[in-house]
């Protein structure tokens, strides 16, 4: 469609990303997708696209604003994200969209769905409050998106999925896009999804190639004072760090500042208005750090990032591909810095394991290790031939076993030969 084409030449796009040439023409056919894609793949574009080509030719033919999409999100953050890239994508064409998330007003966004809309994107808690109130109705819906389908069913959304979907309508089209096809997603696919086509983009163990991964070795107790040191002694500009806790978070956030490194949080106790407002003067640079939950950081995406930090070393391999793909976006390069204390190495060892990699470590000076470090088994890599026991023979013990070889042949040979002519 002509208006499309003008909106995304004007964003810059040339090319289509593995995930958008891939998608689009399935769901074009209005086919059920499941599709594992990581986050800075162009995902978003790839179901927002076909989306609108779709809208668009049915308002043609009926020209009346109808609810017909809804797009589920486990966060506010990506919701306004989702939200944005549609404005972008539709701005030459006649389509209505609103959000419908936590933190702000329920009468609000009720007043804009009565007005009439034609793709509503929602985190799962707030819509379920729509419908009960009656503000709302899905039947209409034919598109059903649920993006980052693994960390909704993490956040324990499973139950109000399993409410919302079944009120769309019966003749309609689901989508699901996930960073990794855990069973949890592919049981939730099995229970909605109608012959769906999988698409798998990225395998689910690789970490983005253009990243620079690298481990520092500290004392737990001087994380913060680290991370301060880093900051400021390389003139880090924009870094975003991530943290376990909504009280380290805080912790992180005071020391920064004391510091005269300006810095802001987003957590779950923080208020949507402040949360919007940290992430603006992070993008616009009008701090240096911003410090965040992982659940919060969901669908923060700024371009160019060049640092992320993990003060605390995240749960496993998934949420750390997660927070080490915030930086090294679409062909930006990008550091990924790892703060590691001696009672995180066996967890850090088994992400590498998980994830194929060997990130190296080092030490700052004036900051090195104090804490008694464990002795961790040293990986070899072998040859197959090792593996299977057949270890390879070296030229030198192959020459000394066919000598020994020959020895023996000629010792059997004359004790054969001293036995048939009757020698003893």
């Amino acid at each position: 469609m002509p208006e499309i084409l003008k909106a995304i030449k004007e964003e810059g796009y040339e090319t289509p990303t593995e995930i958008q040439k891939k998608a689009i023409p399935i769901i074009l056919k209005k086919r059920d997708v499941l599709a594992a894609a990581q986050s800075g793949t162009g995902k978003t574009a790839a179901f927002v696209l076909p989306i609108l080509e779709d809208l668009a030719q049915q308002k043609r033919i009926e020209n009346k604003r109808v609810l017909r999409c809804l797009i589920l999100v486990p966060t506010r953050e990506l919701a306004s994200q989702v939200a944005r890239n549609i404005s972008f994508y539709a701005r030459y064409l006649d389509i209505v969209q609103t959000t419908a998330v936590g933190g702000l007003s329920n009468k609000l966004q009720a007043a804009k769905i009565a007005k009439g809309i034609d793709i509503l994107v929602a985190t799962p808690g707030r819509l379920i409050d729509h419908i009960q109130n009656k503000a709302i109705d899905l039947a209409s819906i034919n598109t059903l998106v649920l993006d980052e389908a693994d960390t909704m069913l993490d956040m324990g959304f499973l139950e109000e999925i399993e409410k919302i979907f079944p009120l769309a309508s019966s003749n309609r089209q689901i989508m699901m896009f996930s960073a990794t096809l855990n069973q949890n997603v592919k049981k939730l696919a099995k229970e909605f999804l109608k012959d769906p086509v999988v698409i798998e983009i990225t395998p689910q163990r690789s970490t983005v190639k253009i990243i620079d991964q690298q481990i520092i070795k500290v004392d737990f107790e001087r994380k913060a004072e680290l991370l301060s040191y880093l900051i400021g002694s390389r003139n880090w500009t924009q870094v975003l760090v991530f943290a376990n806790t909504k009280a380290t978070v805080d912790l992180i956030v005071d020391t920064l500042n004391l510091d005269g490194l300006p810095a802001l949080a987003i957590h779950g106790d923080i208020k949507q208005p402040a949360r919007a407002r940290a992430l603006r003067k992070f993008k616009d640079q009008e701090i240096r750090v911003l410090v965040a939950t992982d659940i919060a950081a969901r669908g923060i995406d700024i371009e160019g990032l060049p640092h992320v930090i993990n003060f605390d070393l995240p749960d496993g391999h998934s949420d750390y591909t997660h927070r080490i793909g915030r930086t090294g976006r679409a062909g930006n390069p990008g550091v990924a810095t790892t703060l590691l204390c001696v009672k995180e190495y066996k967890e850090m060892i088994a992400i590498e394991k998980e994830l194929i990699i060997n990130i190296p470590r080092m030490m700052i000076e004036g900051f090195e290790l104090t804490e008694k470090e464990p002795r961790v088994k040293k990986v070899v890599h072998k040859k197959l031939s090792e593996k299977k026991g057949l270890r390879e023979k070296k030229p030198k013990e192959k020459m000394q076993r066919r000598e020994n070889k020959e020895k023996k042949s000629k010792k059997t040979t004359k004790r054969d030969a001293n036995r048939k002519f009757g020698k003893r």
